[in-house]
């Protein structure tokens, strides 16, 4: 957003996964035993999902700070934290409860 360069740039980890292993690693880091579903892929599903992140490199002096696994870690122990503050705050809170189950 900084630079004044407009053609589109990827950003992400250049680590290579299929959607099954990401799946897998995600379930494995959560801590649970769901099952993974498997669904039709739809016509123009991309066969590669490795971005190209050189121009983001090059033209942004950009590049992913943590591995995989430890953006997942950081991700969800963030989520587990809100989800912890939203119950903290409804379970303390009967005003607040109520005002919430009244909108519903």
């Amino acid at each position: 957003m900084n630079s004044n360069y407009s053609l589109p740039v990827n950003l992400g980890n250049p680590d290579e996964y299929t959607v099954e292993q990401l799946a897998r690693i995600v379930r494995d880091k959560i801590g649970n035993n769901n099952q993974i579903v498997y669904k039709d892929k739809v016509t123009d599903d991309p066969m590669k999902r490795k971005p190209d992140i050189s121009r983001a490199k090059q033209y942004l002096n950009w590049s992913p700070k943590f591995k995989l696994s430890e953006g997942l870690e950081r991700t969800i122990a963030y989520f587990r934290q809100e989800l912890n503050k939203n119950q903290n705050t409804s379970t303390h809170n009967p005003d607040l409860y109520l005002n919430q189950r009244d909108e519903l």
